[in-house]
């Protein structure tokens, strides 16, 4: 049981890798990026232990490899900065960057993917971050019970 467990999430992780990779686009990772700290955010503010893990997560992400990392970074430092000044500007700004791909389905319902994994990165895909992504699903203009929300 345990194997099976552990060589499907390998596969979807896979899975997740193969279709990131053909959007090398900066808007795609830049939606990407903001959704990570609206995860990040979920509980008020972004305290250091978040930026630790998230910059961490962002540097191993197999979703993100194919984009440079120093613009990955600049991308969360930026969305971080915004949270930190005020967090209904970082929401509201972080969500606007989200919103830029919202034409594009198969661009948006990765997006959701890439953040739930995030928000379970930790192992406690905990209900305030349910509750962001549930907002980001909202923002793509996407059915939140498609991903179990």
């Amino acid at each position: 049981m345990l194997n099976w467990l552990k060589q499907n999430a390998e596969q979807a992780r896979s899975k997740l890798t193969a279709e990131a990779s053909k959007f090398k686009n900066k808007g795609f990772m830049e939606a990407v990026v903001n959704g990570c700290a609206l995860v990040a955010a979920a509980d008020g503010n972004i305290d250091a232990s978040e930026k630790q893990k998230m910059a961490g997560f962002i540097e191993r992400a197999d979703e993100l490899q194919h984009f440079e990392m120093r613009q990955v970074i600049e991308v969360f430092q930026k969305a971080a900065g915004d949270f930190e000044f005020d967090h209904g500007i970082g929401k509201a700004s972080a969500l606007k960057v989200i919103g830029k791909i919202k034409g594009n389905e198969e661009q948006a319902r990765l997006l959701v993917r890439v953040v739930c994994a995030i928000g379970a990165a930790d192992g406690d895909f905990d209900a305030q971050e349910k509750a962001m992504v549930s907002e980001i699903v909202r923002e793509l203009g996407l059915n939140a019970a498609d991903f179990d929300l």
